[in-house]
């Protein structure tokens, strides 16, 4: 295949996306495949000689779409959405075709400042404060991991990345047990280590105790501890929890600690001014990341971390060669040094197109829709014999549970995914096996939810 062909096939490819996602719904949303059986399709060696592009497209059709779990189907409810908005799956097509690597201003100016603007498009649609800044991860793994290294060196004062950590105090980063596993996974890389990430203690409304919170900080450092940093969650991923951002980060200002929030999900939400009071006291916070990825119809990945003030972080992961000098220019931004790795894709475009073909007014309407549909969903489904909500709806997620017994409700739960119509995943609360509902498919109606409690009512009866 040569840039000839491209045309031809590129249209091809689009026919088949729009068809693909035209029929979504006659297609079970999770893949019903088994272990094995797509590899199974595939040759054991690769091709010696090149291979005609109709046979590769018509191998394509045949075993691709039946072993996926479909994303952008409109009844997808499971994890978190990775929305896939039509100007964004364009923006991306014309990324792809551009190829640049951003990793510097002068290896691509337009993504570098498009990227900037963007930061502040969405600093102001989020209702943050002037002086924010930012940059677009791969996702918000990536944004907490660059926010907890910061944590750690800056507690050390730089010494970390020079020295190494071996010989450095013990630090301590605080976070509850409702924040995601995400944060584990930076305490751990960061080489702080998973027993020196303390879960603080939550109140009954499942939020971070700031009382509990400067207990243990002091307490640390009473042992000779050296506190980090605090990581706080707005609409956390297993059952929506959030914390009481204000007197958390009262909390550790006090204590002059750096903080993070991780509203991956729910930051997208806070486009509409109603649902703000959930963060209350943001702007107080050092780093914040929220995916547009998942809820404002940005194609995966595009993860945005605001930072208060970039330099620490910049010191933490800036490294600069001589052969990554920009020539003749004042000091350019170069969002390598505020990121781990040191490429980076042009994923300020697909921002650009979805803001300007949406609009605020149309992002808004889709999560007002998804808040609603959630709740009438939610009460739909606590009136059916033997469900039992057992977290109510934090903006379009909520969780139940069957006969108020494990066995039971994993039962259920696979048979709601087998039957195909609708796809939901699990979580455990309060020590039990609880299913969780999230509303926020980019494409879905009050029709494709309200298909929720129908499955529902149809597989309890026949299991009765």
């Amino acid at each position: 295949m040569n840039h000839d062909d491209l045309p031809y096939w590129s249209a091809r490819a689009a026919d088949w996306a729009a068809n693909y996602h035209r029929t979504l719904r006659q297609h079970p949303v999770r893949a019903q495949t088994a272990l094995g059986e797509t590899a199974a399709k595939l040759p054991a060696h690769p091709p010696e000689d090149p291979e005609p592009m109709e046979a590769i497209f018509g191998d394509f059709e045949t075993i691709v779409p039946p072993a996926l779990t479909h994303w952008q189907h409109p009844r997808f409810f499971a994890y978190f959405p990775a929305n896939a908005s039509p100007a964004s799956m364009l923006a991306e097509q014309l990324a792809n075709a551009i190829a640049a690597q951003a990793m510097l201003w002068q290896t691509a100016p337009a993504a570098t400042e498009i990227e900037q603007v963007m930061i502040d498009w969405l600093r102001q649609a989020l209702g943050l404060r002037d002086g924010f800044t930012g940059t677009i991860h791969d996702s918000a793994t990536t944004a907490t991991l660059s926010a907890v290294l910061t944590m750690r060196e800056r507690a050390l004062d730089w010494r970390g990345n020079l020295q190494g950590l071996s010989d450095q105090p013990r630090l301590r980063l605080y976070a509850s047990a409702e924040t995601h596993s995400s944060v584990d996974k930076a305490a751990r890389i960061a080489g702080i280590g998973q027993d020196n990430l303390v879960k603080v203690q939550t109140r009954a409304d499942h939020a971070m105790d700031p009382d509990a919170l400067a207990a243990a900080i002091v307490a640390d450092q009473a042992a000779g501890f050296v506190p980090a940093g605090v990581i706080l969650c707005v609409g956390g991923t297993s059952i929506g929890a959030t914390d009481d951002i204000a007197a958390c980060l009262a909390v550790a200002r006090t204590h002059g600690l750096y903080t993070h929030v991780d509203a991956a999900w729910a930051g997208s939400a806070m486009i509409c001014p109603e649902f703000r009071p959930l963060w209350q006291g943001i702007d107080g916070a050092d780093s914040i990341v929220f995916n547009p990825h998942k809820w404002l119809g940005v194609q995966f990945d595009c993860a945005v971390q605001f930072i208060a003030d970039p330099r620490p972080q910049i010191k933490t992961l800036g490294l600069r060669p001589a052969y990554l000098d920009t020539q003749g220019q004042a000091e350019p931004v170069n969002y390598n040094e505020w990121t781990v790795p040191l490429g980076r894709r042009f994923r300020a475009l697909k921002l650009w197109f979805t803001l300007r073909a949406y609009g605020l007014s149309g992002l808004r309407a889709r999560i007002r829709n998804h808040v609603a549909w959630a709740a009438e969903a939610e009460q739909a489904v606590s009136a059916l014999p033997g469900i039992r909500i057992t977290t109510p709806c934090v903006l379009s997620l909520f969780t139940f549970r069957y006969n108020d017994s494990d066995a039971d409700t994993a039962a259920l739960l696979e048979r709601i995914n087998n039957d195909g119509r609708i796809y939901l995943t699990q979580t455990r609360h309060a020590g039990q096996f609880v299913i969780r509902v999230q509303v926020g498919q980019f494409d879905c109606t009050r029709e494709d939810v309200m298909m929720i409690p129908q499955v529902l009512k149809d597989l309890t009866a026949k299991a009765t």
